[in-house]
């Protein structure tokens, strides 16, 4: 009798034995998650900084259109929440970038590793181009002499708007100035031509300048309205153009001494002698042979909400 209880406690002891060591199941990693944020900036300025916030601590891999951003490919993250990783990026072209990240746990047996949605983002490029000497910057304003159906509503003339309705004059207005010669504004004098090119019209527009109510600026005029008007509705794309003539002078950036005036009295040091500082100035020099006229270009680069934009009259 004492055999067979036996017998059966043995049995039992490795039936328990055999659920415990073979057939006890193992709780699967919890699922993490990646979120990205900032990533906007300038391009050729500061470095731009990413953020990566994480459900978990750990290390993230920063990612450019699907490749490791270099000396960002393993981030560690905050040790407490929330867990977040930070990469200083340095973008080599402005414009669109798609940037990810990968977080691997630093605990891998509770926390699974995760992939961030795609954050997309525009790397900024300034307004003005950097393409030569000449900077130009561009407006646009409602004709005068608007009147009719447009008047009541849209008859503001002089506004500065980038929406226009089928009938109504747009002018353009371009400031521009050239670094070449110190920064000098960009006038008859020293600009061998200036006009703006539309798509869909067929000649380049000329750039006219002269003196609108006590202030000189470039100006050109597209009229719309029924053909043979410009009247092709949506964004209006365009180009402005301008050439700087030949010059025999340049300015230079330089520096000279100037005596340091305080209250109207020029100031004494402490060893009895006058105080002067270095400021800089700009002096003409003479170039030979004549030094070639630049050509700055200007086309908008502006989000879509704020392009140049005709829209068709609206019905009552």
């Amino acid at each position: 009798m004492k055999k067979l209880i036996a017998g059966i406690a043995i049995g039992a002891m490795a039936l328990v034995g055999g659920a415990f060591g073979a057939g006890a199941a193992v709780a699967a990693p919890a699922e993490s998650t990646l979120v990205l944020s900032g990533g906007s900036g300038v391009f050729q300025l500061d470095p731009i900084v990413i953020n990566a916030t994480a459900s978990a601590a750990g290390t993230v891999a920063f990612k450019l259109a699907g490749t490791e951003i270099v000396g960002c490919s393993a981030v560690p993250t905050t040790t407490v929440a929330p867990f977040i990783a930070k990469c200083s990026w340095v973008p080599a072209a402005a414009g669109a970038a798609a940037l990810s990240g990968v977080l691997t746990p630093t605990d891998a047996a509770n926390f699974a590793p995760a992939t961030s949605p795609t954050l997309n983002v525009k790397v900024g490029v300034p307004t003005q181009g950097v393409v030569s000497p000449i900077h130009i910057y561009v407006d646009t304003v409602l004709a005068s002499g608007t009147s009719g159906a447009l008047g009541p509503r849209f008859g503001v003339s002089c506004a500065i708007t980038n929406e226009y309705i089928v009938g109504q004059g747009i002018v353009f207005r371009v400031y521009a100035n050239n670094s070449d010669q110190g920064g000098a504004v960009m006038d008859s004098k020293n600009t061998a031509k200036a006009y703006i090119e539309i798509a869909g019209v067929k000649d380049p527009i000329a750039l006219s300048y002269g003196n609108h109510s006590g202030i000189a600026f470039w100006t050109a005029v597209l009229k719309t309205g029924a053909a043979p008007l410009y009247n092709t509705l949506g964004v209006i794309n365009y180009k402005v153009t301008i050439i700087a003539k030949d010059s025999s002078t340049m300015k230079v950036l330089s520096t000279k001494l100037a005596a340091r005036v305080v209250d109207g009295k020029r100031v004494i040091g402490d060893d009895g002698r006058q105080v002067y500082d270095r400021v800089s100035y700009y002096r003409t020099v003479t170039v030979s042979p004549a030094l070639k006229g630049a050509t700055g270009t200007f086309i908008p680069n502006w989000t879509v909400a704020s392009m140049l934009t005709l829209f068709a009259l609206p019905k009552a």
